[in-house]
Parts: C-alpha cells; structure tokens; sequence
C-alpha cells in the first residue's frame, strides 16, 4: 500500500512539476493591438497607447497614428521624432487635461513625409514629454489594406504650381 501511494505521488508531482517553475503567459505584458504601447519613462506626464504608422504603398509616406493619454490636470505636450540624425522629424502634439487624444480619431494623424519604410516593416520614434527623458519604441508600419486603416492612408501631397 505504501508503494502505491509513493508511485501516485510520483506521478502527480511529476506530471505538475512544470507548471510550479514556468512563467505565467498571462503576466507577461504585451500590446494587445497592431501598434505598440511605449514605456513610460519615470515621471512622464503623458502615456502612448497603441503607436502605429499607416504607410502609402511604397512606404514614402506615412501617418502616425497613436492614442496619448493626459492624467494629469494640465496640458502637456508630447515632442515626437521620427528616425535619427539628419533625416529626423520632429513635431509635437498638445494633449488637454484629463483627455485622451487619438491621432487619426478626434486629432489630426501626424504626416511623416520622408518616411521611407514599407508596411510591415518598423520605424524608429522617439517620444518625450515633460521633464522626463522620453522613450525609444520600434513602431510598426502597417499599409492600409485592412478596412478600418483605410481611411489612415496619407493622401499625396498636393501639387503646387510653378
């Protein structure tokens, strides 16, 4: 009998040792959506929220399309650069407070003109507000073949005359 119990405990433990050392898949963060949530760097008064590029094709152009969550009771802005070195381009975006604004939503996406990225590939952006240092995110480039990205596509620029 006392060998039927220790074979029997073998087996549990043996068939439930695995689960007592691996990681829990459900406490691992991710961003549940296309774009990528940005660390938030120590201290930054603003949050990105699901970052993504809408891209042209050829990847010449693109929008930036992001939610920017304001928690606190004051505006903010959040400088945003696009690339590295010369070829960087910089805007900013002002978010009221107490407010979530959704570029490519209720704000305006951010046109990145010298994109050159084809969808599916990423862009490097880097995201700074208030004092803090801001964050480095790798953001996907998607093309608008989906139906809800469709109205995200860039148009092309207008032609101006000579």
């Amino acid at each position: 009998m006392l060998a039927s119990v220790a074979v029997c405990a073998a087996v549990i433990l043996g068939a439930s040792g695995c689960s007592m050392i691996s990681p829990q898949g459900t406490t691992i963060p991710y961003s549940p959506a296309d774009g990528v949530n940005v660390a938030d760097s120590a201290g930054a008064p603003l949050q990105v929220r699901n970052a993504l590029v809408v891209a042209t094709p050829d990847g010449a152009v693109g929008n930036l399309v992001m939610a920017v969550v304001n928690m606190t009771g004051q505006s903010q802005t959040l400088n945003v650069q696009v690339g590295d070195g010369s070829s960087a381009s910089s805007s900013t975006v002002q978010v009221p407070a107490h407010t979530v604004s959704s570029l490519g939503e209720n704000v305006d996406p951010l046109r990145i003109d010298a994109l050159d990225v084809k969808p599916g590939g990423t862009v490097s952006i880097y995201f700074q507000s208030g004092q803090a240092d801001g964050a480095q995110a790798n953001v996907p480039v998607l093309g608008g073949e989906e139906t809800y990205l469709t109205s995200l596509v860039p148009q092309p620029a207008a032609a101006t005359a000579p």
